[in-house]
């Protein structure tokens, strides 16, 4: 993967991130980091170049149950992917990017009301659960 590809692959992560932000704020459910990259935790005194710190995220409900994660490869992986889980709704997702489409699953880009549909179709497996 060439520096640009990550990068650009880091960067529709940090858009991705928001969009479950944006979910949160309007669904009234929590958004949570779950993790940092490693690099971030065991960097020393090397400088952080990588646009956001947080590695693996959840949506999750009032109780904390969440019902969507999403987590991307860290840097030292050789294939580099973005992962989405539906846990009650047994999904799991790889989307990667593809440059010109942006983010996609298989030949399906993955656009920020595709992704609001498979956090609903979550949320409501979680509350069937």
């Amino acid at each position: 993967m060439s520096a640009s590809h990550e990068r650009e692959l880091y960067e529709a992560w940090v858009e991705l991130l928001s969009w479950m932000r944006e979910y949160a704020r309007e669904k009234g459910v929590r958004f949570e980091k779950e993790a940092d990259f490693p690099d971030f935790i065991y960097r020393m005194e090397r400088p952080y170049d990588l646009p956001t710190t947080i590695m693996t995220a959840s949506l999750s409900d009032a109780l904390g149950e969440p019902f969507l994660l999403a987590d991307v490869s860290p840097r030292h992986a050789k294939l580099k992917r973005i992962g989405i889980r539906l846990p009650r709704a047994h999904i799991h997702l790889h989307a990667h990017y593809e440059p010109g489409k942006g983010l996609v699953t298989g030949k399906i880009p993955l656009t920020k009301e595709r992704f609001f549909a498979l956090a609903d179709r979550a949320r409501e497996a979680l509350a069937f659960a």
